[in-house]
């Protein structure tokens, strides 16, 4: 509104009137408004004693160009202390792209349990494996219609996380990345080096789903995993904190092991539906 207050005021002539007339135009382009923003920021730092609205323009240079805001936060954040406040972003359908990196626990405050722990998983306040089956963000932030939603591993796929950033950069909405981070807490068992082919291990097992759901597209949902196994050895044999529930309380393993496996069936054919 202020770019259209100064053209309409007469006070800006010329090529500087032509870019800030051609801005307004691409003004929703990222690529676009941005080259333009470039263009516009040396023109209008020569102007002279400009007018009220003018100055303000000048003030407000660096962010001539379009910008979207991106929130980044944890798990323990999106699933749990913050997801009331997630979700009302979620909701406003405003512009806004939200990436969570999903570690399953409180990473940064030793590592206890949250609602994106699996069952199964020893973790403090889950001494006998969690109860419950891990919260699918995913799926309700899908169930809006309205917002960009991905299930994302970088270390596991790469192209497919890169994919999914750019759709949720170029999507007109709000947009949220879920991507499965291994931390030292995994207790992985080959060290975190070793994380990329752990990582694609998951994946085989059905631990790991990844998807893109845009709704702007005909087929909204894009399920990007093959056909699990469902094989519990890259877990319960390479990773400490299902190890653990196996060594020190194998009655609770015998229960909850096969009942993370029925979660995992429960949510890969859900996607595929």
């Amino acid at each position: 509104r202020l770019i259209v207050d100064v053209i309409e005021s007469g006070e800006v002539k010329g090529e500087l009137k032509d870019l800030f007339e051609q801005l307004l135009k691409v003004w929703d382009q990222d690529k676009e408004s941005g080259d333009l923003a470039e263009k516009i920021k040396p023109l209008l730092a020569k102007v002279q004693n400009p007018s009220e609205k003018l100055f303000d323009l000048k003030s407000q240079a660096d962010i001539l160009a379009k910008k979207q805001v991106w929130i980044v936060g944890g798990d323990g954040w999106a699933y749990d202390i913050g997801y009331g406040g997630l979700d009302h972003v979620l909701a406003s359908g405003e512009n806004v792209k939200i990436i969570i990196y999903d570690t399953e626990v409180y990473s940064n405050t030793g590592g206890q349990c949250s609602k994106a722990t699996s069952r199964g998983a020893v973790a403090n306040f889950s001494a006998a494996g969690y109860t419950n089956a891990k919260k699918d963000l995913g799926a309700i932030a899908m169930t809006y219609k309205n917002i960009y939603v991905a299930s994302t591993c970088l270390l596991a796929d790469p192209n497919q996380a890169l994919k999914a950033l750019q759709e949720a950069k170029e999507y007109n909405g709000p947009a949220i990345i879920i991507n499965y981070s291994p931390c030292i807490n995994h207790g992985i068992k080959k060290g975190l080096g070793s994380t990329p082919k752990h990582c694609k291990d998951l994946l085989k097992t059905g631990y790991l789903n990844l998807f893109r759901y845009n709704p702007s597209k005909d087929k909204p949902l894009t399920v990007d995993t093959k056909q699990p196994n469902y094989n519990l050895d890259p877990l319960v044999k390479g990773e400490n904190r299902f190890a653990a529930l196996n060594d020190i309380y194998p009655n609770e393993a015998e229960t909850k092991f096969p009942l993370l496996i029925n979660d995992m069936k429960t949510r890969y054919e859900g996607y595929k539906k």
